[in-house]
């Protein structure tokens, strides 16, 4: 072979290698492997980023999280996993997201919440979180009030005379303030403390959660707000560097699948798995009552606090704290109509 057929043939080589080269996402869940986020929601996304990148990016979840909740960003900085989920509540240099996360705020709807709060992030708080690459955020079925006694929680001195298991962060400030006796741990050490007879109603779980943590035969009633008192947000992303790998083509191909797409998908999906669990609750016994109105706004004014703190927080970081509070609303209202 003539020196100028072998450079021929040693480019064709490096361009087939080059055009067959694929990138794997090892994509983080630190859900329970066969929860619906596991099985479902990733997943799915995973296909879609595969097929709008033509094969060039794939993606795997591994049996099991390679890290605990609150250390997902940390594994994805380190390189540990590439893509994952965090609840932004354990993000303590992203504020803005919270905005989605404020009592009396958002609404029964978490596809719309998971809309708005990518628009809000859009317009107020995009460059936020910087050591990772933000690929969309999401909010889940909103936290309710139940009893565990044969009596509904319908007032404020239904709730302050109870000992409540409640979780964690602005609903047990909350709470506590109210007079009540609370109980906080996180959610996966709910049961222990609502199956041993330790408190007598409970605050913060969504009806899937309620289900999902085996506590129908500990709970007797559900008290349903027009507003909902409380909603979690969660943040996806990938690592810098990964990220950087990625021909532009593939990153503004995978961002068309991601940011609200994938928002108003795992939101739709929490929403199901949510009328699923309250269609149980006739067989469970457990009955849902509306809250009194003037229960509703003692507990709004009684939350005020919480709204006030977040808007001053937002505000000393940089955000225009009023204005990202007032779009997301807006933002919920349109979707509404």
């Amino acid at each position: 072979m003539t020196l100028k057929l072998a450079l021929i043939a040693s480019t064709l080589i490096v361009a087939g290698s080059a055009a067959s080269a694929k990138t794997r996402l090892l994509v983080n869940c630190f859900w329970p492997s066969s929860h619906f986020v596991c099985t479902e929601v990733l997943p799915e996304w995973i296909d879609e980023v595969e097929r709008v990148t033509e094969g060039r990016v794939n993606g795997i979840i591994p049996p099991k999280s390679v890290a605990p909740p609150p250390e997902q960003l940390a594994a994805v900085e380190k390189g540990i996993a590439d893509v994952s989920i965090i609840f932004n509540g354990f993000l303590s240099e992203a504020v803005g997201p919270r905005v989605a996360m404020l009592p009396f705020v958002g609404n029964y709807d978490p596809a719309a919440m998971s809309e708005a709060l990518w628009e809000t992030n859009r317009k107020f708080f995009a460059d936020e979180i910087s050591s990772v690459q933000l690929l969309s955020q999401f909010v889940i079925n909103p936290g309710e009030l139940y009893s565990q006694t044969d009596t509904p929680i319908n007032s404020i001195d239904d709730l302050a005379g109870r000992k409540m298991w409640v979780l964690p962060g602005p609903l047990a400030a909350i709470t506590k303030e109210l007079g009540t006796g609370v109980v906080s741990t996180p959610a996966v050490k709910s049961n222990e403390i609502i199956s041993r007879g330790v408190v007598d109603g409970h605050l913060g779980l969504d009806p899937q959660g309620v289900q999902a943590f085996q506590l129908f035969p500990y709970t007797k009633s559900n008290t349903r707000f027009e507003k909902p008192l409380y909603t979690t947000s969660f943040s996806v992303f990938i690592n810098k560097d990964k990220w950087a790998e990625l021909s532009p083509e593939d990153q503004e191909a995978i961002m068309g699948v991601s940011g609200p797409v994938l928002g108003a998908k795992a939101g739709a999906r929490w929403k199901a798995a949510t009328d699923a669990a309250v269609a149980d609750y006739a067989e469970a016994g457990i009955e849902v009552v509306d809250a009194d109105p003037a229960f509703e706004q003692a507990l709004i004014d009684a939350a005020a606090p919480v709204l006030e703190d977040w808007l001053k927080l937002a505000t000393d970081t940089g955000i225009d704290a009023q204005g990202a509070l007032d779009f997301y609303r807006g933002q919920l209202d349109g979707a509404m109509n």
